[in-house]
Parts: C-alpha cells; structure tokens; sequence
C-alpha cells in the first residue's frame, strides 16, 4: 500500500518563497541603485564646484538629526512599553472584555512593542532631521552685542537660541505625551490600572511610572512656559510686533506664575511617585488649569479693555517706540537721512540748468518695452532670444560712466524646429552667444535703441578685450543639461554661429567650438553615464558616440538655481543680472540673511513685500521676516558655471553663524575685483522691502505712530490696475549730493485704507547703488537712504495723478491719435520721477508699435510734467525746453537727435492743468498738404503690411520709415495749424 508524498506541494511553496525573496531583494536593490545614482551625481556636482563640504554637512546633519529624532522617541515609548507590560500583575482578575482585547492583541504583542517605537521614531526622525538648520545654528550662533529693551538679553539669543529651544521643549513635550499615553494604554490592557465599581486603582509600579511621566511632562511644561516670556517679544500684539503694555504687565508675570505653579505641580507628581497619593497633584493640576484661564486669559483681557484701549496712545507709547527702534534696525534703515523738501511747481527759462548731469543721463529706453525690438534686431536664429525684461546695469566709456540697458542672447530651445533631436539639443545647440548693450539714455533717429555692444560675431566697447568670452553655457534659458568637450583634435560639433545666410549643416558657414572650460562633472567612463543615464532618464547618454572620455554634463544651469544649491541659507533677488567683469560675462546674485525672530520687530510676508506690476505676487507664501540683510554678493561664470560668495556684510550676525557651519564657502569682500565691484548694484528686493516698511516707519514719533496722521504707501503702477510701481535704477544728482550717482528711487503717496488714496507725493526714496570702484572696498555711500519729505505746504502730483493729466491733455491726445493712425499701438514706458529744478519732474517714453504681426517698439514721443506743466515732443530735449520756456538750461541724452522729416514747425502751446481747449468753432478741412500726407500714410501702411506677410522684413523696414515720415510730417503741419 502506497501513501501519498506532500513534498512536491512543500518544494513549489518553498519555490515560492525563494522567488519571493528574490524578487524583493532585487527590487529594494534597484531603488538603492536609484538612490545612490541621485546622491553620487549630487556630489559629482558639488565637488566640480568645490562646494562639497556643502553637501556633506548637509548628509551629516540630516542623518544625524534623524538618529537623534528616530532615538529620542523610540527608546522612551519602546522601555515604556517594556516597564508597563513586564511590571504588570501577573495574578489579577480582568474584566471579560479585557480579556477578549488580551486574545486579539497577544498575537500581534511582539510586532506592537517593537513596531510603535519604530513607527513614531521615524515619523520623529524626519521631523529632527527637517530641523537642522535650527540646532546647528544654535550651536554656532554668536552674539549681536545689541540687547532687547525688556529683558536685556542679547539678541543673538532671540535668533539663535530660542528656536532651538523651542524646537526642543516640543520634541520632548511630544515624546513624554506619548510615553504617557501608551503607559497608560498597556497598563489599562494587561491590569495594572483598573477601573469599576466607580473606583480606580493603579497597582504600584503603574502608578510609578505615570507619576513620573506626568511630573517631566509638566515640569517642561513650566521650562516652556517661562520660554514664553521671550517669545512674546516676536509675536503680534496690536499694530505692533513684541509685547505691548498689557503683555508686559499681564501676559509676562502671568506665563512665570504659571510655569511657577506648573513647576510645583510637576514636583507633586513626583511625590506621588513615592507616597502613592493622587490627591494633591491632581488638585494642583486643577489649579493650573484655573490659573491659566484667570492669569494667562482673564488678567490680559482685563488690562486691555478697561486700562489700555481707553488710553492706548498713552498706555503704549513706551512700546511703540520700542517697536520703531528695533524695525528700522531690523530692516537696515535706522540712519536713513530724511530731509525736508519744498518743491516748486512753477516752471520758467534756464531752470535745470544745475541739474543738466542728471538730465543728460535719464534713461529713456524702457528694459520691460523694448524687447521685442531687440529681438528683431539682433536675435539672428530662432533659437535665440533675449529676456522680456531687460536689466539695467553701468559701465565706463571712454573715461565716462554710462547707463545701459543690457541682456544676454540665450538659448530658446523651444525653437529648434525640425533639428529637435537629443542629439541637437544635447551637444550641438549647447550655449547662447554674447550680451547686448544699449545706452539708457539715446535712441536713434528711428526710435530705435543705440547700441554700445552687439551682433555675432559680437562687437563693441566691450568685445574689444582680446580676452572677452562671449559664449552663455550657464544662462536663465539654458538647456537642462548639455555634455561638452573633446579631446584635443576633435572636430568642434558645438554651434557658435552662422556666417551670413547660412544653415547650420553647412560646415562652411557655421562657426563651431568646443568647450574648454571646467562647468561640470565628468562622463567619460561607463559608471558615471550609467548614473547620470538613470538622472535625466535618458539612455542616449549612455551609448551615444558624443559622449567621449573629455566628456562633462553641464546642468542645473540657471544662476539663481545654482546660488541656491551652495548656499542653502540665503533667500535670492528674484532678478540675478548679467555684466561683463574682466572680460567674463557673469550673473550677478544678491543673497540676503533673513530671521523671524528679531525683538520687537515689525514681521512681514517677503513675497507681498516685493510685489509689484514686474514681480507677481505669490498665491502661497510662507516667508514672514522682520529681519533682513544683504550679506552675500553671488557671482556665475556664464562659461564655465563657477560660484562665488562673497560676504558683502561681514557684520551680519547669522552670516557669522553660517560661515561657522559651512566654513571656506565665503570670500572676504577684498577678494573682490575692481571690475566686479563697479557692476555690484543695491538689490531690487531689499529695496522693496524697505519702502514697505518705510510707508509707517518713516516717522520716529511714536504719538505720530498712534495716530497714523502721517502713513504712506507705494503708487500703484499707472499703467497695471491694482500693482504697485516697481523701483528704477537711474544715475541722478539728489539734493545734497555733489555728482550724480547710480541709485534705485521709488514714490511715496498718502495711505488710505479704503483703496482710494490722494494721488499727491508725500515722499521721494533713494537708495546709493554705486558700490565704487577700488578692488576690495565698498564706497562709504554705497546703501546710503535718503528721503526727501515733501512740504504739505505744495501740492505735487503722484505719479497716478500725472498719467491722468497726461491722458486728458488735449495737446497730447491730438498727437496720440496721429500716432495711432492705422494698425499703431502706443506702448507706454515707466514714468520716471526725478528731483530737479527745485521740484519734481516725471518723464515717460511713449513708444510705438503694430498691432498686428510683427511688434517692433520703437521710441516716438517723451511726455514730461513739471507741476501742473505738460509738454509731449519728440525728444527729451525738446520736451525740456517746451516745458521751461523753450529752453530748459540742461539737455537731454538725444540732444543730437534728428527725427525723420522732422520739420521747424512752432511747438503748440501747453495746457495746464484744468485747463480747457480752445473752441475753434468746428473742425476745419484738411489742407492738400495735410490729405497728402494722410494718403502717404495710407500707402505706405498698406505697403507695410503686405511686407510683413510676405516675410520681407527689409521692405517692412523701408515701409515702415516712411509711414513714420508720413506722421511725422502731419504733426508738422498740426504743430504749424496750432501756431497760428
């Protein structure tokens, strides 16, 4: 007789367990390739960039933290845990439903004890870890020899120190609140404490335990609680940040009388877990929860409504002040000079010429209009482009310093048509090509830009230097990655430009190059394609033929991406911009220190901070300061990608701290360059920040503060509904200053909380941008603010009230009209405001541009306003003059510039505000001069356009001037009609 065998069933299960397991380790080793692939290439980035003790602080840090973390919660619940179960009673009678938990929960008893403790250690973990920038600036931290003005305590404890503890008390508040719980759950299930009978009993070692656990809890409870006093000097109470007089004399003396009694209570408790009585520590514990409702509720809300708010610009004035001092200090503008500014509002002969330096140099080319017209001129390829908006930046010609406006030709590789492959967009379209140049302050006779650098190959005052490079590998545009590089002799496959009407697949007129710089890490050996393959997911990478043994992959590209990964701790200007600085171009970076926890400091959100009709206002932000500084001047080689910091305000304590934490990251400013430090500019954030503040913290009364009689606020954009008018940079003689320095300038008009504010100037902010020009050494002036404060006694318009005036001038109607005759529409540029004449002069470009196809902007008229003054003319010396007098005293920077056709007709009178036109009874009929120039006109717009559709952009340009002929030579005959 035969018995069946179980073992072919046994060997397929065991099959499956084996494969199973197979299966499992070679998934988990596949992720951990896939990690270690992300992590290698991480260094391999850092190290090229000789930032790699960057990285590795950050590792170590972050794993050291989560050991911590993951230790400092699972060792106490896993011993809590094991006490509770292992110091039970072992002969005691359990209700059956206690029993019934025993039988579900025995099973999965081992898997609890030791899966809890690890569940909360790792969730513990990654939140240690997610602090450690926290502790390591506690442990490096340093003092500000400044102390708060209530405490006395140096300030470095409020940035350094009081986060970490903070941070801390919450971490072990957490810890012993689940140690408690948990004791109290294993204790309840297996006997040690139960409840029946309207009775409660807790065996001896339970009741050790929980007495315990509740006496630390509450006894961190007191340390948090006296921790709270200094808290309240960073938090809001009324219209101020720090604690007020209520929070002084309640709120304070409250918080240590709890932490007094919770203190007592938490000694109570551990009596109890001697003497075994609940009695006391739970009546103390009652007594804290009515001390905390009567003292740290009650008492506050008593002083507020019956002694402070009936007399609160009295009661609060100390505090107020308090808050004054320690905001302008916070935000860098304590020695702000201000200066009492009576402007005049009447015009006459000769008025600006004390000003004519600063009149010579206004910058009539708007960076944010003339893009196009730029793209027009000199993109050259499809996929090429300039930025939207241009930057400005300054430069020494011939002995004199010029405003520019400047912008780099980029890659666009949305643009590469039919040669989109990997191949194209990997190694042959790898850099964009050259930077151009205009002067801010001249255009041509065409409206066009002029331009002091330019074409491809490039030229101009700066690609004169034999040691110019012009190639962009690292630009705001630049592909995500590239791989560059050959071995010597290699045939160049890198696109540097075309000769002449070319495509780029003939050899012949295609200039190529091969990069020689060191921008990234190394590909030339199989492992590090295969990393870099399983990075950007791209097996070309892994077996194309352009990848050699010279090979390096150029990524993260973008300067502000690069800054960031270096120097983790700086907030960036959203706007890094280009110079050429010994022959390189580079991106200039500004990096900023920020804290929350400044002492009575104003808090504010950074991104509304620095809103504006440029810079978009973000829909989330989590980025409240009331501390700021510029600490950190950033520079990127757009060839080869290097980084350099530069610790611009060596004295800023949390720079202190963070030169400690990654130390040999940072350059002393005398590591700076002549040539670097004339381009060095005062960040446009920082600024914004500062006239944000300032629209309350102008003033250092603090019963002026109370009353809110004197609160500003920044325009609104004229020209973009409900955004405020970004800052400019322009080089201008303010009052007081002998020579005319590169500065940042913005407006201030009465605040209205209704949203409907007096268009009147209350305010004129200025900011010395000009860092020098002497190799390591900052100018004395440079981030010197001043503000002119207008005497109410004159009224002068905002900048809103201006643009007003200027659309309802019939004057400049009428030519505006002309202007927009057929498919024309106007573009206006910004309105710039400057102090001259003994008043305030606003000047704003007016271009034009078609409103169908191909938009070119090109410069037509300058509206300027002076007072209730208006003039509308072709340049800006012209506008001057018409404006004072027929003759201003000071030009223009187009002094020299002849408009096309422009005839010597008699400049119309101008209207003044209020003003109404003259009826002339009707509407006269065109003269024959003016019906053929209206004819001209016609011809030649309808031959413009069939230029444009024919993509004949040399007949559109020929068309296109003697359209501009044609209405020019009708504002001739207007002008000529008006003087008679």
């Amino acid at each position: 007789m035969t018995t069946s065998s179980p073992r072919p069933a046994a060997t397929r299960s065991a099959s499956r367990r084996i494969l199973g397991v197979s299966v499992a380790i070679i998934v988990a080793l596949i992720a951990a390739f896939f990690v270690f692939a992300s992590l290698f290439t991480d260094y391999l980035w850092f190290d090229q960039l000789k930032f790699t003790n960057v990285l590795t602080t950050q590792w170590i840090a972050t794993v050291s933290m989560f050991v911590v973390g993951f230790l400092g919660m699972a060792l106490p619940i896993f011993l809590c845990i094991q006490l509770a179960y292992r110091l039970r009673p072992v002969y005691v009678r359990l209700s059956s439903q206690l029993d019934r938990y025993q039988e579900v929960i025995e099973p999965l008893r081992r898997l609890a004890m030791w899966g809890m403790p690890v569940f909360f250690g790792i969730f513990a973990g990654f939140a240690a870890a997610g602090n450690w920038k926290t502790v390591w600036l506690w442990a490096n931290g340093v003092t500000t020899k400044t102390v708060d003005p209530e405490f006395g305590v140096d300030t470095g404890f409020y940035l350094f120190a009081m986060p970490f503890y903070s941070t801390l008390l919450a971490f072990v508040s957490a810890v012993l609140l689940l140690c408690l719980v948990i004791t109290a759950l294993v204790s309840y299930l297996y006997g040690s404490v139960r409840v029946g009978q309207r009775e409660l009993r807790i065996s001896k070692p339970a009741r050790i335990q929980l007495a315990v656990l509740a006496g630390l809890y509450l006894a961190v409870q007191a340390v948090s609680l006296w921790l709270d006093r200094y808290l309240t000097l960073v938090q809001p109470e009324g219209r101020i940040t720090g604690a007020g007089y209520t929070g002084v004399n309640a709120t304070i003396p409250g918080l240590a009388i709890l932490a007094i009694i919770a203190a007592v209570v938490a000694v109570l408790f551990l009596i109890t877990a001697v003497i075994g009585r609940w009695r006391f520590p739970l009546a103390a514990t009652a007594l804290l929860i009515v001390a905390s409702l009567v003292v740290g509720m009650g008492y506050p809300w008593v002083v507020t409504t019956f002694q402070v708010k009936p007399n609160e610009n009295s009661y609060q004035a100390q505090f107020y002040d308090r808050n004054i001092k320690a905001t302008k200090e916070a935000y860098g503008v304590a020695d702000m000079k201000v200066t009492s500014f009576k402007a005049s509002t009447d015009t006459a002969a000769g008025q600006l010429r004390a000003d004519a330096d600063t009149t010579a140099s206004v910058r009539i080319m708007d960076p944010a209009v003339i893009g196009p017209t730029v793209r027009q001129l000199e993109q050259y390829r499809s996929y090429y482009q300039f930025a939207d908006d241009m930057d400005v930046d300054r430069y020494t010609i011939d002995g004199k310093k010029q405003d520019t406006v400047v912008s780099v030709r980029d890659l666009d590789m949305t643009k590469l048509g039919g040669g989109d492959s990997w191949n194209n967009r990997t190694a042959v379209y790898t850099h964009g090509y050259g930077l151009v140049a205009m002067a801010g302050n001249e255009r041509t006779s065409d409206g066009e830009p002029v331009f002091l650098e330019q074409g491809i190959p490039t030229s101009g005052f700066l690609s004169d230097s034999e040691h110019f490079e012009p190639r962009v590998y690292f630009g705001e545009t630049s592909p995500d990655y590239s791989i560059v590089g050959a071995p010597k002799g290699t045939k160049p496959v890198e696109i540097d430009y075309l000769r002449g009407q070319g495509d780029e697949s003939d050899d012949t007129t295609t200039v190529k190059t091969t990069f020689t710089g060191d921008g990234g890490p190394r590909i030339g050996n199989t492992f590090t394609k295969l990393l870099y393959a399983l990075k950007f997911q791209s097996e070309q990478i892994l077996f194309s033929n352009l990848v050699n043994s010279e090979s390096q992959i150029l990524y993260d590209r973008d300067p502000l991406t690069r800054v960031k990964k270096v120097a983790p701790y700086l907030k960036l200007d959203h706007d890094p911009y280009p110079s050429v600085v010994d022959g390189h171009i580079v991106w200039i970076v500004d990096g900023f220190t920020t804290s929350s926890t400044y002492p009575y400091s104003k808090t504010v959100s950074l991104q509304d901070a620095i809103a504006d009709s440029k810079t978009p206002a973000s829909a989330v932000a989590f980025d409240n300061v009331n501390y700021i500084r510029n600490s950190v001047k950033a520079t990127v080689d757009a060839y080869d990608g290097s980084v350099k910091l530069y610790a611009w305000d060596d004295e800023d304590p949390i720079l202190k701290a963070w030169q400690k934490i990654y130390p040999a990251t940072i350059e002393p400013i005398s590591e700076m360059s002549a040539d670097l430090i004339s381009h060095v500019r005062y960040p446009t954030d920082l600024f914004k920040v500062q006239r944000d503040i300032l629209g309350v913290y102008h003033i250092d009364d603090a019963g002026s503060f109370a009353q809110e009689d004197n609160r500003w606020q920044t325009p609104e954009d004229p020209r973009v509904k409900g955004q405020l008018q970004p800052p400019y940079y322009l080089s201008m003689k303010m009052p007081g200053q002998d020579e005319p320095r590169f500065s940042m300038f913005s407006t201030f008009i009465p605040a209205d909380g209704a949203g409907d504010s007096r268009q009147v100037l209350m305010g004129y902010l200025a900011v010395d941008s000009d860092a020098g020009s002497k190799a390591g050494v900052k100018s004395p002036d440079y981030g010197k603010l001043r503000m002119l404060e207008l005497d109410t006694s004159t009224t002068v318009p905002g900048p809103g009230q201006v643009q007003n005036t200027f659309d309802s001038n019939a004057s400049v109607a009428e030519k505006l009209n002309v202007l927009t005759i057929g498919k024309s529409e106007v573009k206006y540029g910004n309105l710039l405001t400057l102090p001259v004449g003994g008043g305030l002069l606003y000047v704003q470009p007016v271009f034009v541009q078609s409103s169908e196809g191909t938009k070119l902007p090109t410069l037509r008229k300058i509206l300027v306003a002076f007072g209730d003054r208006v003039a509308f003319e072709d340049t800006l010396t012209e506008a001057l003059d018409a404006l004072f007098g027929g003759d201003a005293g000071a030009p223009g920077g187009d002094e020299g510039v002849t408009p096309p056709d422009d005839g010597e007709g008699d400049t119309p009178p101008e209207q003044g505000e209020g003003e109404t036109p003259p009826d002339d009874g009707g509407t006269p009929a065109p003269s024959d001069a003016v019906a053929q120039a209206l004819s001209d006109a016609k011809d030649a717009l309808a031959a413009r356009e069939t230029a444009l559709k024919a993509g004949d952009l040399g007949e559109f340009a020929v068309q296109d001037k003697k359209l501009t002929a044609a209405i020019e030579k009708l504002l001739e005959l207007e002008g000529g009609a008006s003087a008679e």
